[in-house]
């Protein structure tokens, strides 16, 4: 059985919009280096959607971007992607899938079939699979910003506190923060 990891950008206070983080070659390294790791993205429709109208064009060569931004969008292009949604059906990116039926046993059944595991990169999607105790490790960026605005981190909340041991704390050149924590049970 594979673990299921939520990565995303942070800032110090919480907020998860993508256009806050430090966008530099190191967060494309650490991001690619997850997507690596994994065998499987689970996003939900907002992210998904906002990831198939720009990675794709990347990947082909019809967006110009630097050579790792070029790679990242590649590998991108050829890993799974798992859906949820509630309101879309089709999902003709490469490679992408709708998760279908009860979100706890689909979700459960991918991360048993996935042994590499499951890369979780959505913010409202993590506080509903948290809630559902799915989640095993938590791999933040966190930016060495404060936006004073949203979405933020588990905006929603939680039924509990989450305990957590920290397995590493890397430091980048811009700042930020690369923390990977594993859930305690």
């Amino acid at each position: 059985m594979g673990l299921l990891t939520f990565s995303l950008n942070v800032t110090l206070d919480g907020c998860v919009d993508h256009q806050e983080g430090i966008a530099d070659d190191e967060t494309h390294a650490f991001f690619t280096h997850l997507m690596d790791e994994g065998g499987a993205m689970l996003w939900g429709r907002v992210t998904y959607e906002m990831m198939e109208s720009y990675w794709p064009t990347v990947a082909r060569g019809a967006e110009p971007a630097p050579p790792a931004i070029r790679e990242w969008a590649v590998k991108l292009e050829a890993k799974p992607k798992y859906v949820v949604s509630s309101t879309r059906k089709d999902f003709p990116w490469t490679n992408s899938h709708p998760i279908v039926g009860d979100l706890r046993t689909a979700v459960q059944k991918l991360k048993d079939a996935t042994p590499a595991g499951v890369l979780l990169g959505s913010g409202k999607l993590a506080t509903e699979l948290d809630r559902l105790d799915l989640i095993d490790e938590y791999k933040l960026l966190v930016h060495p910003r404060i936006a004073g605005h949203g979405p933020t981190l588990y905006g929603g909340g939680l039924p509990g506190t989450r305990r957590l041991e920290l397995i590493s704390a890397k430091p980048l050149r811009s700042g930020a923060v690369a923390l990977h924590y594993r859930r305690v049970r």
